[in-house]
């Protein structure tokens, strides 16, 4: 993410993080350590985000946040397997949940949301997307 600040963050995109526990309960930490554990244990070696990183939210479940609701309805699930529901903790599990850390949404300048990544997808997809969209032409 922090390569993408670097190409585009001068024109009018940033990348927005925002921490969630609910897979595998691998974010336990508080809001006040989430930079620190950045830069010191995942992905450490002195890490340091060029975009914001918000609070702790729940992307999932009865508690979910409205703008992952938002944007769950708007574009939905790009991968239809759900994963092993022993390592999600949220429930109700929907079928256009988010499937895991890191799954993207790309929002145009204007606020739309645009196009949903899986969490795998490969960097280039997305900067290429990134790219075309901020050119103004339409994504294929």
């Amino acid at each position: 993410m922090n390569a993408l600040m670097d190409m585009y963050g001068g024109l009018k995109f940033t990348v927005l993080g925002f921490p969630c526990n609910q897979f595998g309960l691998q974010s336990p930490e508080e809001n006040h350590e989430t930079l620190n554990v950045l830069q010191y244990v995942r992905p450490g070696r002195g890490f340091l985000p060029k975009f914001p990183i918000f609070s702790k939210i729940e992307v999932n479940g009865s508690d979910e946040h409205p703008l992952y609701a938002y944007l769950k309805e708007a574009l939905p699930f790009v991968n239809p397997v759900i994963g092993d529901i022993r390592k999600l903790y949220w429930s109700p599990i929907k079928a256009n949940d988010i499937r895991w850390n890191f799954e993207k949404f790309l929002i145009t300048p204007e606020g739309i949301p645009y196009k949903r990544y899986d969490p795998h997808c490969q960097f280039e997809d997305v900067e290429r997307d990134i790219a075309t969209l901020l050119q103004g032409r339409h994504l294929s």
